[in-house]
């Protein structure tokens, strides 16, 4: 339990969650480019691309993919185990604590659907 009682307390782990949702939507941004690299330089070059090149960048961008998606869901989890350390005078009256919550796990459910969506284009 926190011995400050001092809104700071709560608005540190406020832009903390935050940073890590920027850290998990890169991730995932990052995950998709490669992902869809590989597709671009196997339909410009089909016959110099090997499947197994093109299934190394499926692979390592869905990798990314579900690596944000987990990191916005655990920081959530990390978020919310802090919140519940600190006194109410820590925590503005009246400010909600729960948007950056949202946020974390919309950021984290959509990665999961982009996965969906990369085996849907795969299968296909």
């Amino acid at each position: 339990m926190s011995d400050l009682n001092d809104p700071r307390v709560f608005f540190a782990a406020e832009r903390t969650l935050l940073a890590w949702n920027r850290t998990s939507l890169s991730l995932m941004a990052f995950g998709f480019v490669i992902e869809r690299f590989g597709l671009f330089v196997y339909i410009i070059l089909p016959q110099h691309t090997a499947p197994l090149q093109r299934g190394i960048s499926f692979w390592t961008g869905l990798a990314f993919v579900l690596l944000g998606a987990w990191v916005a869901a655990y920081s959530t989890i990390q978020y919310r185990r802090v919140l519940k350390t600190l006194k109410p005078i820590e925590i503005p009256e009246g400010y909600r604590t729960n948007p950056g919550v949202v946020t974390n796990l919309m950021v984290a459910l959509l990665g999961i659907v982009l996965t969906v969506y990369f085996f849907h284009g795969r299968l296909s």
